[in-house]
């Protein structure tokens, strides 16, 4: 596998909780240090369980299926020069989705600056419970009235901020908890709850302007 060969606000909000060894697991303990000694089956088993995960969340962001295979390769990259610092402060899941997080932040910023639409292809029904046309026993016009919600949402996604369009992906579409949210975001949970907020907000006005006449 080419990722294993080249590696081979205030005191009032309450802050994300901090794990410790113990909370991890001995078994996710043991495959982090055979990892951090580079040891490549444990490198391969760390890809194989966690890729799926990182390249949907890169969909999600990025809107682009091949950006998104590329940013994961950076991702676990990331993850085998950095594993040896890894304490049990989250579970490795969600230690690797701050990683992801933070690599499609820098891959959005690198498109900004050279002027790239700020476009990012989520249809949330769709992520969250597969395509309509895999429903059976529905009837042809609720299924084109749930496709044309969907295709709404997504506009209103598009428009979203970066940050925003994260918190929203990370609690409605992966169910991350707010404690591995404000993990992977690096912030406390009072900025995420407020981040949902004002996302959730921004597309319901967004949806409600799109009905109108």
């Amino acid at each position: 596998m080419a990722i294993v060969e080249e590696v081979a606000g205030d005191l009032l909000v309450k802050q994300a909780r901090v794990a410790s060894w113990s909370d991890v697991g001995v078994r996710e303990a043991t495959l982090v240090q055979r990892c951090a000694s580079r040891d490549e089956a444990a490198c391969a088993e760390l890809v194989t369980e966690h890729q799926r995960m990182v390249v949907q969340l890169a969909v999600n962001l990025l809107g682009d299926r091949d950006e998104a295979l590329d940013l994961s390769q950076e991702v676990f990259l990331r993850v085998f020069r950095t594993i040896h610092r890894f304490r049990g402060q989250s579970s490795l899941r969600t230690w690797i989705y701050r990683i992801a997080v933070n690599q499609a932040r820098n891959r959005h910023r690198f498109w900004r600056r050279r002027h790239r639409n700020d476009q990012v292809s989520l249809d949330l029904h769709v992520a969250a419970h597969g395509e309509f046309s895999s429903r059976m026993g529905q009837e042809p016009d609720r299924l084109l009235e749930q496709k044309e919600l969907g295709e709404r949402l997504q506009r209103a996604l598009d428009r979203l901020p970066f940050d925003q369009r994260t918190v929203i992906v990370l609690r409605e579409v992966d169910g991350l908890s707010y404690d591995d949210i404000a993990f992977s975001l690096g912030v406390a949970i009072g900025t995420v709850k407020s981040r949902l907020t004002r996302a959730r907000q921004a597309l319901r006005d967004d949806l409600r302007t799109e009905r109108r006449p």
